[in-house]
């Protein structure tokens, strides 16, 4: 093996650590809150491309944990910032952990991946952009993904909270 080799190898090892160590962060944090609201729930860890992936779950339903979700994910994406601060805190690096409760960003992810294909094909068929409506970075993200393997670019434009994503024709 050549230098070059064994630090890049060594250095995604430290990255997945450094993951690793923020999920673990994470989870206790999380194990905290669940404990303060008496709510059940398990926690499960990932890391999903390049960033660590924090999960609620539970056995008996969700619809304690939809209390965590709230309205269109808004107490998801507040718990998802208060996180990232706790992992920041004790780490000092910034955090773009992600965290899912009750399936709700994975369920999410799919309806936006499904609503991206579907604005690429209309792109496709009439060569003119398609504009969509507000959203938050995270399905921002997902739509501008399946824009991409649909073959097609697009844009974010606006400000938030009224940033949007255009789907321009190839």
């Amino acid at each position: 093996m050549t230098e070059g080799t064994t630090s890049a190898a060594a250095e995604g090892a430290d990255t997945l650590t450094r993951l690793e160590q923020e999920g673990e962060i994470a989870a206790d944090y999380l194990e905290g809150l669940l404990d303060i609201a008496d709510l059940d729930g398990d926690i499960d860890m990932d890391v999903e491309a390049d960033r660590a992936s924090v999960s609620i779950i539970s056995d008996t339903g969700s619809r304690d944990l939809q209390k965590l979700v709230g309205r269109d994910g808004e107490v998801l994406e507040a718990l998802q910032e208060l996180t990232r601060l706790a992992v920041h805190r004790e780490t000092g690096d910034r955090s773009r952990l992600m965290l899912d409760i009750a399936g709700y960003r994975a369920l999410k992810r799919a309806e936006l991946s499904e609503l991206g294909a579907k604005a690429a094909a209309e792109v496709k068929n009439t060569g003119e952009a398609v504009r969509m409506k507000p959203m938050t970075p995270f399905e921002r993200k997902v739509v501008h993904d399946a824009v991409k393997a649909a073959g097609l670019r697009s844009e974010s434009e606006g400000e938030e909270p009224q940033r949007f994503v255009v789907v321009l024709p190839a």
